[in-house]
């Protein structure tokens, strides 16, 4: 039996940096929204328990699919934590680790501000859950996510979330407009890593993130990430201003530390309309349209 999981792409609709700590780490306020779409993950269980990983997809060149792939992490740590029902008795009686088959469609540009990695570890954790019928809750998955990377407890929740600290905390939130919004990521298909974004942030406070509406996020919200990034790669203003100037968009900025933008759009035929357009216009670059969940 193969199960199936999608590994959503996340999408900061703001991001405030507050503070770098004592620990190195950045205390940040963000709303993450989760898009309908993203990396594909399958799975088939194996009772020998071993952990096997292969990655196709237009993204899938460069990736190592070696022990220290954060997919492999991940289904490491759910392994050797719980002992599953399914798991099978060795010849001494002794239960086995459970094991997988795991393949990756990476169809999310890689360094690019969206969670491509963090979701694809996060939906490792979903899918052998269910695979191997551990019926642990959310809660439980998001502890073991907290040694894996900062952003993947929010990516197994998958939904709109408030996060705080390094983030580890996370408030969901339901806020009008957002579920079943019209969404456009542009990448101008350059990667762009998180730590010389940060590097460069001036380390100004500008103050503290409003997530009382979605018209509080798209008025007083921002990216104070951009700047930085826009002085490592240009082309994010380019994207930024193409996307401005489209009919139909009541939002556009930067995702994460870059170098992935978005737009918020008044429905999926503008949506869409504005793909086609930017494809057309520049095809070096990699868009992806959906609904936010």
């Amino acid at each position: 039996m193969v199960l199936t999981e999608t590994a959503h792409a996340k999408v900061n609709l703001a991001l405030h940096v507050r503070r770098r700590r004592e620990d190195g780490y950045h205390d940040l306020e963000s709303l993450f929204v989760f898009v309908d779409t993203g990396d594909t993950l399958r799975a088939r269980s194996r009772d020998d328990g071993a952990l096997m990983l292969s990655i196709d997809g237009p993204f899938a060149a460069g990736l190592d699919n070696g022990p220290e792939n954060l997919v492999l992490r991940a289904a490491a740590c759910l392994a050797s934590s719980v002992r599953p029902p399914t798991s099978v008795e060795n010849a001494d009686g002794a239960r086995a680790r459970p094991g997988a088959d795991l393949c990756l469609t990476k169809n999310l540009p890689i360094a690019s501000g969206i969670g491509g990695g963090s979701a694809d570890a996060a939906a490792a954790l979903r899918l052998l859950n269910r695979l191997w019928d551990c019926q642990l809750p959310d809660s439980a998955l998001c502890a073991m996510a907290e040694n894996l990377g900062s952003d993947i407890p929010a990516c197994v929740v998958s939904r709109t979330l408030r996060v705080e600290g390094r983030g580890e905390a996370l408030e969901p939130l339901d806020l009008p407009g957002i579920s079943g919004a019209a969404i456009l990521l542009v990448n101008p298909g350059i990667p762009l890593g998180t730590a010389p974004v940060f590097k460069g942030w001036d380390r100004v406070d500008r103050g503290a993130l409003d997530s009382s509406s979605l018209d509080a996020i798209i008025h007083d919200g921002r990216n104070d990430l951009e700047a930085s990034a826009r002085g490592l790669v240009p082309q994010i203003g380019v994207v930024l201003d193409r996307l401005a100037d489209i009919p139909g968009i009541t939002l556009s900025r930067m995702s994460g530390s870059g170098a992935t933008c978005f737009g918020l759009f008044e429905s999926m035929q503008a949506c869409r309309a504005a793909e086609a357009v930017i494809a057309a216009e520049q095809p070096g670059w990699w868009t992806m349209s959906g609904s936010l969940r």
